[in-house]
């Protein structure tokens, strides 16, 4: 995708939603005898959630997991659109487009995989982290450098605050798409 219709697409973006196994951990799960035990987070993401939320972006959690662990991670964030345990991604997009009065255009969705593709079909803004399954990175606009768990939530959120403040996307063109 050329740089003017990433950053013309970033411009628009009022929430950002992101998947969370793969996109804000590295896809890994730690499983003891009573199940899920750790999942990593990277530290660097949750700060561009405050960053997203100065430049008055908000953001999402959306996943199919119901994991004790992302609504820790999403509390510790403040995160309130938080949705844990959802298989049919691009109905709940319907929902919150609905509730908060927004334009699919106006939402970025950052998913790693084959049930993020419908959803990754539907918004403004596509994206994927670097390790993205080709299922995504096919249905995405802009491919992340970072991978999941490693930055690629925060990457997509500096290029959305880049572009909102008058800046032009810093993408490498072997990611972008």
């Amino acid at each position: 995708m050329k740089h003017a219709d990433l950053a013309a697409k970033a411009r628009r973006i009022k929430l950002l939603l992101t998947d969370c196994d793969g996109v804000l951990t590295d896809g890994g799960v730690y499983y003891g005898e009573s199940g899920e035990v750790l999942k990593r987070f990277n530290i660097r993401d949750g700060m561009g959630v405050e960053r997203l939320r100065a430049v008055g972006v908000e953001t999402g959690i959306v996943t199919g997991e119901r994991s004790p662990s992302v609504q820790k991670r999403a509390d510790k964030l403040k995160i309130s659109e938080l949705h844990l345990g959802i298989k049919d991604k691009a109905t709940l997009l319907g929902e919150i487009l609905a509730r908060l009065g927004l334009t699919a255009e106006q939402v970025a969705f950052l998913g790693d995989d084959t049930n993020d593709v419908e959803i990754l079909g539907l918004v403004g803004l596509a994206a994927c982290p670097g390790d993205a399954t080709v299922f995504a990175r096919s249905a995405a606009d802009y491919r992340c450098q970072a991978h999941g768990g490693h930055g690629a939530f925060r990457e997509l959120a500096e290029l959305i605050i880049s572009c909102q403040t008058g800046g032009q996307p810093a993408t490498h063109d072997e990611h972008s798409e």
